[in-house]
């Protein structure tokens, strides 16, 4: 009854054995590092596009895919964003379709 001649252990053709309970936690250990990456993943994302590139002497460099319209949201937060990009469009003589990667735009003083 107990005489079987199939050892679990070399099922396979593996040579060396190693105890499931280490294969096991191995794994989850694998699995729980993934998910935590996975998780934190949006978070800094998050954090590292909505960081604006004010300078603190008042100038803005300009990213891709950025619009007065999304200059003035981020480095006026609470304000109207109308008011902060017409301020913006004054100051540096620009149009909303003029902006160009790398740009540096004076922004206006907070009130």
């Amino acid at each position: 009854m107990f005489d079987s001649t199939l050892d679990t252990e070399h099922v396979f053709g593996h040579s060396r054995s190693m105890p499931g309970a280490r294969i096991r936690r191995r794994r989850s250990t694998v699995v729980l590092c993934g998910v935590v990456v996975l998780l934190g993943l949006p978070a800094v994302s998050r954090a590292v596009a909505d960081r604006p590139d004010v300078h603190p002497s008042g100038t803005y460099v300009v990213r891709p895919g950025d619009t007065l319209w999304s200059i003035a949201v981020r480095s006026a937060p609470g304000s109207d964003p109308r008011e902060v990009v017409d301020a913006i469009a004054r100051a540096n003589h620009v149009d909303a379709g003029q902006l160009i990667p790398g740009q540096e735009l004076q922004l206006p003083a907070s009130r």
